[in-house]
């Protein structure tokens, strides 16, 4: 099933779509969570700015959809906005039994598995959305059989050699063509042990692989790095594989935790040089991509939500302040000190914080228009 998303109305459709539908669960996680723990919540919303539909519960939350579809959040009681940064003068004047239902005013464990529980959630839709692919769809794979090698490669100045079936990378086991692919690919100029067997017998090469600029069927430009083998149809043994249930949602534990390592090794790779920092992308280049993936049909596009939410899941736990990460930071100061930062230092926090998360939405969106077109 395809699906005409390549225009631009069509793009912002697909964008809307995907961004709402992970949020939803993001903000499903800290509501569950939070009211398991007793805490109140005042306010469940897609989207920010003016509210154009919404509803109270008999528990007092309003659940409300918002005119701007970028992003949502949950208001708990005793927070000061939507970023849950505490009513610090607010809460002072609460009695004690009313400040416990208070997000800031509860245990501490229940405020770190009330903020925990939002990326958590992400990382569950993941495996969730992974899982049923696999189930229904199946999962192309192929061995991990040398077919050809490219003249004048990396692997060729290694001495890998046709028919060679590669047995490790660093010395971690591997059992498909796509798991090589996926280790070279964010390892450019770093040298690599590869270990192929032949003729039956165990061979250590070293590989550097090289950094290569490719561009997708829609002409987005990427970053790789590359050692020159190539695996064929008849070499590779290529096939589709279906799991039951409890393979499928393991299969999809690990392509999570796949997506994770990539997108770690990546930001190394950044901060060491090795490669470029203008993959990392804002709505603009989302938008662009969930209507390119969305006209690729139903199964393109959800195996571009399950990415975007690993992402979502990752980004919320960057130890900065407004972000999930930042307050499970705090959390784990008090642990240690055995008691809160001061109400002064938090607010320092905050401010350092946004002045963060804007930065980088800059960073991103100079980077999906100026920087795109240079």
């Amino acid at each position: 099933m395809q699906f005409a998303f390549t225009n631009a109305p069509g793009m912002i459709v697909a964008f809307i779509v995907a961004i709402s539908f992970l949020v939803f669960f993001h903000e499903l996680g800290h509501y569950l969570v939070g009211r398991w723990c007793g805490i109140r919540i005042l306010a469940f919303s897609l989207g920010f700015g003016p509210e154009i539909v919404g509803r109270t519960d008999r528990h007092g939350t309003r659940w409300k959809l918002c005119a701007i579809p970028l992003g949502g959040y949950v208001r708990f009681y005793g927070d000061e906005d939507v970023a849950s940064r505490s009513d610090f003068k607010g809460l002072e004047t609460l009695p004690e039994e009313e400040r416990a239902r208070t997000l800031n005013g509860a245990a501490l464990w229940k405020r770190a598995a009330t903020v925990a529980a939002g990326p958590i959630a992400n990382f569950l839709l993941a495996i969730a959305i992974f899982a049923v692919i696999f189930m229904v769809y199946g999962r192309a794979v192929s061995d991990p059989v040398v077919g050809e090698v490219t003249p004048d490669s990396p692997a060729a100045a290694a001495g890998v050699q046709p028919g060679d079936v590669m047995a490790a990378l660093d010395g971690q086991p591997i059992d498909t063509f796509d798991a090589v692919v996926r280790y070279i690919s964010v390892r450019p100029g770093v040298p690599v042990v590869l270990t192929v067997e032949r003729n039956g017998a165990p061979v250590e090469l070293t590989v550097v692989p090289e950094r290569v600029e490719t561009e997708d069927r829609f002409g987005n430009e990427m970053e790789l790095g590359r050692i020159g083998v190539v695996g064929t149809r008849d070499s590779g043994n290529f096939r589709v594989e279906r799991y039951g249930p409890v393979a499928a949602i393991g299969q999809g534990a690990l392509q999570s935790w796949h997506i994770v390592v990539s997108t770690y090794d990546y930001i190394v790779n950044v901060f060491a040089g090795r490669m470029k920092a203008d993959q990392i992308g804002g709505p603009v280049r989302v938008a662009t991509m969930a209507g390119q993936m969305a006209s690729l049909g139903i199964v393109a596009f959800a195996n571009f939500a399950a990415i975007l939410s690993v992402s979502v899941g990752l980004f919320n736990l960057l130890p900065v302040p407004m972000l999930d990460g930042g307050h499970l930071m705090f959390y784990a100061i008090e642990a240690v000190r055995g008691r809160p930062l001061s109400a002064r230092v938090q607010e320092f926090a905050f401010r350092i914080g946004l002045f963060l998360v804007l930065a980088l939405m800059v960073f991103a969106t100079w980077n999906d228009t100026i920087g795109r077109m240079g």
